[in-house]
């Protein structure tokens, strides 16, 4: 039985973890440079794992949960009443994570500003503030299981998070590593904007990059998966490697009515 994320997350591949997991050889190691729900991870059958994300409220959280276990889950849980489940408490909540220091307060507040949001958005402004209106869900989940699974799941294998940039996580790939990525998405149109949800932009120049080292890893007997739209950018981005092509179903939307299918592709590096 496949693991299921305990975040929400615009984006996320459980739905589409087989078409990944079909794809993905077997190896040593697994390496994320692109954390988000960890889905992927959740999954694979690794025994040693590096994990890495620019985003450092999300792998502190990670990290919580892995040293911390059953005490931190339920710190996250005490977030999770009536009372909070207001916009009032959600902003002053929300204003309590963006001035915290706290590592492990910051952690579990995400968790719970993840499940209180407007559709479940991590998204943070230029400065680095969590900016994401309150949600009004009548029950907000609590995700007890999940968050257990996640726990098991770093006990089980030899896990590492790490916040860093993708180059810095390529530059360090050793023999026996298998690598998916799940960056930010290149737009469907010209009007649409990279995702900022760590506090800056990933641009052309970082989809070139990403695309340039998957292939330098395949040389060095890496192989690497990527996940992006289907678009003309990313076609001619993934020259070099094998695509498959598939629609997805969008479940996190600003317009309820506009959660249509839109064009994806895995681009292997093999």
């Amino acid at each position: 039985m496949q693991r299921k994320p305990f975040l929400k997350w615009a984006g996320g591949k459980y739905r589409i973890l087989d078409k990944i997991l079909r794809e993905l050889p077997d190896g040593s190691r697994f390496v994320e440079p692109f954390a988000g729900s960890c889905a992927v991870y959740l999954n694979v059958s690794a025994k040693r794992a590096l994990i890495s994300d620019v985003n450092a409220d999300l792998i502190y959280l990670y990290k919580h949960i892995q040293q911390e276990g059953d005490e931190f889950i339920l710190y996250c849980r005490s977030f999770f009443t009536q009372e909070n489940n207001t916009k009032d408490r959600y902003m002053k909540l929300r204003e309590e994570f963006n001035k915290s220091c706290d590592s492990i307060k910051r952690g579990a507040l995400l968790l719970y500003l993840n499940r209180h949001s407007f559709n479940g958005l991590v998204r943070y402004n230029s400065k680095g503030r969590f900016n994401v209106p309150f949600g009004k869900y009548k029950l907000p989940y609590f995700p007890l299981r999940e968050l257990h699974d996640f726990y098991l799941k770093t006990q089980e294998v030899e896990t590492v998070f790490t916040c860093r940039d993708f180059r810095r996580v390529f530059a360090e790939l050793q023999d026996g590593d298998v690598v998916y990525c799940d960056p930010p998405y290149v737009p469907l149109s010209e009007t649409a904007t990279f995702t900022a949800y760590a506090g800056n932009t990933f641009g052309v120049q970082d989809q070139r990059d990403l695309a340039a080292l998957s292939e330098a890893a395949r040389h060095r007997g890496i192989p690497v998966i990527l996940s992006n739209h289907d678009t003309v950018v990313t076609r001619s981005l993934y020259v070099a490697a094998e695509v498959h092509l598939f629609n997805v179903q969008r479940f996190i939307s600003c317009n309820g009515d506009n959660r249509a299918a839109v064009p994806e592709l895995l681009a292997i590096y093999r």
